[in-house]
């Protein structure tokens, strides 16, 4: 199973938007930051065709201004 760790960040004046769009999915948790600047998502899928189909559903969110992993590692 991928599990794999991102910062989220908005576009401006979005971040409610990217917040809301970025529940939606059942195989991440979001937590929202403070100061409304970046979202901490943690993505848990069965395996890695699960985890490139949600990369490219997250990635194709029009509130995301920038994905970045910061760590990614597989359980058997």
């Amino acid at each position: 199973m991928p599990i794999k760790s991102y910062l989220a960040h908005p576009h401006d004046g979005r971040y409610k938007e990217l917040l809301s769009e970025l529940s939606k999915f059942t195989t991440c948790d979001v937590i929202p930051s403070e100061n409304e600047e970046l979202a901490i998502v943690v993505t848990d899928t069965k395996d890695d065709f699960e985890d490139k189909n949600l990369q490219v559903e997250i990635n194709s969110i029009k509130s995301l201004k920038m994905l970045s992993m910061v760590s990614g590692f597989e359980t058997e």
